[in-house]
């Protein structure tokens, strides 16, 4: 009887741990730990195939972690989503999020400061020109991933039927309106010189035209903007005189997508778009191109642009230990290296350009360095409280100015009156 007790016994533990070692929710001890993993595709090319890869990539050198990738479309939808799921009180592990995200993300409390996390050598490779997107004060809340800025795209093939020599590009305002007016044919019915996109990012645009002007349009606390200073005003001015007056590019609204599918058809001589573009335009262009920093007035300028990895709360002890993993996985000098060569965006870390990939293949495609070296002259994107009701304000303006329906100086001054009533309350 004993004997039969004691197989019963063990019969059971077996059972129990069988039990145990198959699925069941998120997080729970002795499981795969799963974690989410919010990624937006908001550029040309194949991100979220290459994304796919590094998921698979990871799970095959961590075996013990599934990693749930959700692609949420623009950055935009990507947030909504991802805030979605924080009210729902289901917040993912990660999510890739616009930089500009961060002053919400702390207002609303739902992300794990970065600081404690990392040791300072590998916080300290990170570029400093990310990094200002990346922190407050001396606490980093994020990690630059697909971060970029704007630059130059110009078709050289098209710079030698115009007389222009290819390889010297426009270098300030003056010269990217003489060389437009020598690109634009036949009033722009067959090419435009030039191309700026107004929308969706059109902030974006301006403040890089501020930035060569003057300064930045935001105060680093995110709690003060300056659209309606007066070197705002000449930025305005300058980029609504493209088209009105010196008919380089097509008046109105130019949407952000189409802006390098009219470059790769030859549509338009130059663009202004991301570097994130690069890839995509390396891969399509059928004819020779150049990237060049963006002309300058008094100086170079761009901001910078795109995402980082943020980590959010109230989550499992062991699903933020898993999400810590694949976060140093992302960001390994030659993932780093590799993601910017894949995509175009400029790698975060200096010590990806380091890397024997990537000194080969910006030896072989020198124009992969521009972005990074424009680093120099670059400066955080718009980003404040209530970051998105400001944009949109600023971006509403923007456009009504470049289609006419209000004046440049009356523009930025209702953008500046709504925006100081949305930021008023953080300025107390």
């Amino acid at each position: 009887m004993g004997k039969r007790i004691g197989i019963l016994s063990i019969f059971m533990l077996l059972c129990i741990g069988l039990v145990a070692c198959s699925g069941g929710s998120k997080g729970e001890a002795g499981e795969k730990v799963e974690i989410d993993f919010y990624f937006p595709v908001a550029v040309g090319g194949d991100v979220a195939n290459i994304v796919d890869g590094l998921v698979e990539e990871f799970e095959t050198e961590n075996e013990n972690i599934k990693v749930n990738a959700n692609f949420g479309g623009s950055y935009s939808e990507t947030m909504t989503q991802v805030m979605a799921s924080v009210q729902g009180g289901n917040p993912p592990e990660l999510a890739v999020l616009f930089s500009i995200d961060l002053f919400t993300l702390l207002e609303n409390d739902v992300i794990e400061e970065m600081t404690p996390l990392f040791d300072e050598a590998y916080l300290d490779d990170f570029y400093d020109g990310f990094m200002a997107n990346s922190s407050v004060g001396d606490k980093v809340w994020s990690l630059p991933f697909q971060r970029s800025t704007i630059v130059l795209y110009y078709n050289k093939d098209a710079f030698k039927e115009a007389g222009l020599d290819p390889e010297a590009p426009p270098e300030n305002w003056d010269e990217l309106v003489e060389y437009g007016k020598k690109l634009t044919k036949d009033d722009g019915k067959e090419q435009w010189g030039l191309e700026i996109p107004s929308t969706g990012y059109q902030y974006w645009m301006f403040q890089a035209l501020a930035l060569q002007t003057e300064k930045n349009i935001m105060s680093d606390d995110g709690k003060e903007v300056y659209f309606d200073a007066p070197y705002a005003v000449e930025s305005m001015n300058y980029w609504l005189s493209l088209s009105k007056e010196h008919h380089i590019m097509p008046e109105g609204t130019i949407e952000w997508a189409t802006v390098p599918s009219d470059f790769l058809s030859g549509r338009t001589a130059m663009m202004f778009h991301t570097t994130g573009n690069l890839t995509n335009v390396k891969d399509n262009a059928d004819f020779d191109f150049g990237v060049a920093y963006l002309p300058a007035n008094n100086q170079y300028g761009s901001p910078t642009g795109g995402g980082n990895i943020y980590l959010f709360k109230d989550i499992p002890e062991e699903n933020k230990e898993a999400a810590i993993k694949f976060m140093e996985f992302l960001t390994e000098p030659e993932r780093v290296a590799q993601w910017s060569i894949d995509t175009g965006y400029v790698a975060t870390r200096e010590s990806a350009y380091e890397t024997e990939k990537l000194k080969k293949y910006v030896e072989e495609f020198p124009q992969a360095l521009i972005a990074r070296e424009q680093l120099e002259y670059s400066d955080s994107e718009l980003a404040t409280y209530q970051n998105g009701e400001v944009q949109k304000i600023f971006n509403d303006s923007i456009q009504a100015i470049l289609t006419g329906s209000i004046t440049v100086e009356e523009g930025l001054k209702q953008a500046q009156e709504k925006a100081n009533e949305v930021l008023k309350p953080f300025q107390d």
